[in-house]
């Protein structure tokens, strides 16, 4: 094994980088997939190193966006570890279950709600959207244009064609929907208001009597004209709103005087007057053609959830909001069926029951354990390096080894505190003859005494001191199934038992209260003395199989004391499993 050359920085950290969970822009589906190297829930020592290790060396070997996550917390002794070697503590993910954000596309293409329908309907086709969401001042989505609305507004039934005259909109709107300008200086017209659309293609001696007509009915007209300036003026002296000279045609001088002074607003258009009126139409804001009564996500909200929500509706697309409201992506049902980009590598276990949760519904490309098979199977193959040595920190070492490539001094003194923790410093009976080896060149690597370390190591944070009694039952708890049956086993690690008898009566009745909790066969705690090199082992549960342990009892009862037994994996966990067997049903 190559061990690094080069001195340590004291001055910088190996830190992890920011998690973004889930990438956050159309290109994210277009590089790397993110791969997560992550242990088992409630994480140990060994768990957390090796993921840390194994990342690194991904890295190492040219692996694009890897990260070392956590499905659980730390401990003082972790802390110390990390803090030892200036490594910064993996991502914690506690979920990787497949969310909206995954899969939205966070680029969403919005109108404002005082955006005119024609500018929208244009970008609608312009862009191939199958729904436009419209958005506020503040950028909240406040609803998605409804077709409905705007085909009745553009296409009203026969019997309603005399509305299709009416608009609520501004002059400012028409100018701006017909590509227009206002010409002169000229009242406010950013006002919305309810406009009469006329069309100026009659004899003068019609156009009078009708725009009085209108004018008598107390509506704003707006008149559309080309290049007729006798009905320009009428239009001005007759009290019409605006006038729409249209074509592009230049407006007379005295027009423009007489509409200043008259205070009609004048707008040049360049189209044709047929173009412009049905243009005009379309200068109604958005906000006036929204369906309201939308279904929207959030970005966390899980995918499996959001996919059955979006499957009773009949929108197309959904809008993807935070907290505040505020748009920040949109979904479409067809974005349901994306891959997601992330993928995991499982490092100290191979059993989905202790995965992280979400761990099912990502691919699993990499295992590297060394516990008993728990029945993993995949849809395809997965690269598995399953060692019975005494630490999963020792296997990322041999793959170090076999890649060629010198463990950096920071890694090496990570993964040692792993395989010092879960060998006991090489005193557990799952020890072997590589561990001890890999621990002298680690050793080396990290410019440390290993027996010096380890004393310093376990030194630090008696479990049954700083942790309540709940904590202490699940920070390093693994479930098992075995026949049928399922279980669980947590284990600490004391220097000695000084602290565990004022911790007793509490330990076991968190136990009790877990096992009823959770519905388990039992629950159970070993608690070793690694200085003795023995353990005590708390079990509550269904007294059919506590009756099978036939180890010596300590007092209280529910409590059994285990000599020499130091190794939940090779000593505890076959006992118990034997115990199972001979459970009477």
């Amino acid at each position: 094994m190559q061990v690094g050359t080069a001195k340590r920085a004291k001055d910088t950290k190996l830190s992890a980088r920011s998690f973004s969970f889930p990438p956050g822009t159309p290109a994210a589906f277009l590089r790397a997939v993110q791969t997560i190297v992550i242990g088992h829930k409630n994480p140990d020592m060994d768990s957390i190193c090796s993921a840390i290790g194994c990342a690194e060396l991904k890295r190492l070997t040219g692996w694009q966006d890897v990260i070392a996550a956590r499905c659980g917390p730390t401990n003082p002794r972790i802390d110390f570890a990390l803090h030892r070697f200036g490594i910064e503590p993996p991502v914690l993910l506690s979920d990787l279950s497949a969310r909206v954000s995954d899969v939205m596309q966070p680029n969403v293409v919005s109108v404002h709600v005082d955006t005119p329908i024609y500018d929208a309907i244009q970008l609608i086709d312009r862009r191939r959207l199958r729904g436009l969401p419209v958005v506020d001042d503040r950028l909240r989505c406040v609803g998605l244009l409804n077709a409905y609305k705007i085909m009745h507004h553009l296409c009203p039934p026969r019997e309603e064609a005399g509305a299709a005259r009416t608009v609520t909109a501004s002059l400012a709107d028409i100018a701006l929907t017909v590509r227009g300008q206002i010409v002169g200086e000229q009242a406010s017209t950013q006002e919305e208001e309810d406009l009469f659309l006329l069309v100026g293609a009659m004899r003068q001696d019609s156009f009078g009597p009708r725009l009085k007509l209108y004018r008598h009915q107390g509506r704003k007209v707006v008149v559309f004209v080309g290049d007729r300036p006798h009905i320009q003026q009428l239009a001005i002296e007759l009290g019409a709103h605006a006038v729409v000279v249209t074509g592009g045609h230049a407006i007379d001088p005295e027009v423009i005087d007489a509409a200043r002074a008259a205070g009609v607003t004048l707008i040049s258009a360049t189209s044709d007057t047929a173009t412009t009126v049905l243009m005009s139409r379309g200068a109604v804001r958005a906000g006036t053609m929204l369906e309201t009564d939308f279904l929207s996500f959030r970005r966390d909200t899980r995918l499996a959830e959001a996919r059955r929500a979006a499957a009773d509706s009949g929108a197309f697309v959904f809008p993807v909001v935070d907290d505040h409201g505020k748009l920040c992506g949109i979904l479409s049902k067809s974005d349901f069926i994306k891959e997601i980009p992330r993928q995991l590598i499982l490092v100290d276990h191979n059993e989905l029951d202790q995965a992280v949760r979400g761990a099912d519904q990502v691919p699993i490309i990499e295992i590297y354990d060394h516990h008993r098979l728990g029945g993993f199977t995949s849809r395809v193959p997965v690269h598995f390096w399953n060692n019975p040595v005494g630490s999963t920190s020792t296997i990322v070492a041999l793959c170090f080894q076999h890649a060629g490539i010198a463990v950096p001094w920071k890694i090496a003194g990570i993964l040692l505190s792993g395989l010092i923790s879960d060998t006991l410093n090489l005193t557990s009976p799952t020890t072997t003859a590589t561990d001890r080896k890999i621990r002298d060149e680690l050793a080396k690597a990290a410019e440390v005494d290993p027996d010096a370390y380890a004393q310093e190591l376990f030194s630090v944070g008696s479990p049954l001191l700083t942790l309540t009694a709940e904590e202490a039952i699940t920070a390093d708890s693994k479930p098992y199934t075995e026949n049928g049956f399922r279980f669980v086993v947590a284990q600490v690690e004391e220097l000695t038992f000084a602290h565990f008898h004022e911790k007793r009566d509490a330990l076991l009745a968190a136990l009790e209260l877990r096992q009823k909790r959770e519905g388990l066969l039992f629950a159970a705690l070993l608690v070793t003395d690694i200085t003795t090199q023995s353990s005590l082992l708390l079990v509550r549960g269904d007294e059919r199989f506590l009756s099978t342990i036939a180890s010596p009892v300590a007092h209280p009862p529910h409590i059994w004391q285990l000599d020499g037994v130091v190794s939940r994996k090779k000593q505890l966990l076959p006992y118990l499993i034997e115990c199972l067997g001979r459970m009477v049903p």
